[in-house]
């Protein structure tokens, strides 16, 4: 909980700012990324000793690039929040799916961290207390069907992160799932105010006091998005599907 060297993807806003304030205030080295410089500054602005870096993880040149800067500049890294994504309406038109939109959400939200980590994991291997924390959904267990792709991408990271977990299980490096309800950010239009959804700052205090525990859980679940993740073993699965996804007409 403290005094690592944590870099934050997506930190300029929303769970990735309220994460990096977090560990921030516990007397972490906190790294956040983002392509919006002007937002980035100003959350470095507001927590003095917080390092920006603008990056693009759509770009895997920029993300092999910056994972050598990142890694010069600041040799103590040591955890890595896969949690920079995206989230679009992708439904049917008549004629055609919004591909453009489906597929750079599946750049963003799925190969993001597959290269992320992938150009951090051999300097992460070597260092101590090294954990890897990918950002899912609760949509990962229960698809918004029109967030298709976006629900794809969660369920698709995942998977990666069970797989991730056991080749590193004897390397060292901890691998962790935080998988969110609805909570209110930007991510979406609108959904800042939606009541339905948690609030940022209850759901920060609520992870933060889960991170806390010893040893820290696979899966970090507020109690707002279990009852997501075990629809399926409870049996509900159907049901919360036709709950979010009501039929059309």
């Amino acid at each position: 909980m403290t005094g690592n060297t944590i870099l934050i993807t997506g930190g300029g806003s929303g769970i990735g700012r309220g994460l990096a304030e977090a560990f921030h205030r516990l007397g972490n080295r906190v790294i956040i990324t983002g392509r919006r410089t002007s937002v980035l500054d100003e959350v470095v602005a507001a927590n003095p000793g917080m390092i920006r870096y603008a990056l693009d993880v759509t770009d895997p040149a920029a993300i092999a690039e910056f994972g050598r800067q990142v890694v010069a500049d600041n040799p103590e890294l040591n955890v890595l929040i896969n949690n920079a994504g995206m989230m679009e309406r992708d439904e049917l038109t008549p004629d055609a799916l919004d591909l453009p939109a489906s597929e750079a959400t599946i750049i963003t939200n799925l190969l993001g961290p597959v290269r992320m980590t992938a150009a951090l994991l051999p300097h992460m291997r070597g260092q101590p207390n090294a954990a890897i924390v990918n950002v899912t959904s609760g949509l990962a267990f229960v698809p918004l069907a029109n967030t298709a792709a976006y629900s794809a991408t969660k369920a698709g990271l995942h998977s990666y992160t069970l797989s991730l977990r056991r080749q590193l299980e004897a390397s060292g490096v901890e691998v962790i799932e935080l998988a969110p309800p609805g909570v209110q950010t930007d991510l979406t239009p609108g959904q800042s105010s939606f009541a339905a959804y948690m609030p940022l700052d209850a759901f920060i205090d609520e992870v933060m006091t889960l991170f806390a525990q010893e040893p820290t859980p696979d899966e970090i679940l507020v109690t707002n998005v279990k009852r997501l993740r075990h629809a399926e073993a409870d049996g509900t699965f159907d049901k919360m599907f036709a709950l979010l996804n009501p039929p059309h007409g």
